[in-house]
């Protein structure tokens, strides 16, 4: 990567990930699957603890948490097809792996900035049962 190059989104992406696990790691959970497909959808990441199965989607931004973006909250890039297919891809999960947990789906956002070319993460906030009822 030369001196004026910042990393792909997909670097982005896979920092953004590697964040959010660690955020659940450090709360007790265990990753059991990351980048999981399932025909065209896909589960960023799946997370369990004693009681809980979680299936997490991730959106990495480069924002500072609290700073106005013309775009909102990076959760707000996970508009009513995005969560279908998120829906979706978790109900094949769980056809595959059937469990007695309670499943529910977050959505992790993932702020980062720029130290030179390298992204650092800044921060991660965790909406839990983010499609649930409100």
């Amino acid at each position: 990567m030369s001196a004026v190059e910042k990393p792909d989104k997909l670097t982005v992406g896979h920092l953004g990930e590697a964040a959010a696990a660690a955020y659940y790691e450090k709360q007790g959970y265990c990753v059991v699957g990351q980048n999981l497909r399932f025909s065209h959808r896909e589960l960023d990441l799946v997370v369990e603890n004693d009681a809980s199965l979680v299936f997490v989607e991730v959106k990495t931004r480069k924002q500072t948490i609290g700073e106005i973006s013309p775009f909102g909250r990076p959760a707000r890039a996970v508009g009513r097809e995005k969560q279908r297919n998120t829906v979706l891809a978790a109900e094949a999960y769980l056809r595959v792996h059937p469990t007695t947990k309670q499943p529910r789906i977050d959505v992790v956002e993932v702020y980062i900035s720029y130290r030179g070319n390298t992204p650092v993460v800044e921060d991660v906030v965790c909406i839990r049962n983010a499609f649930g009822k409100r």
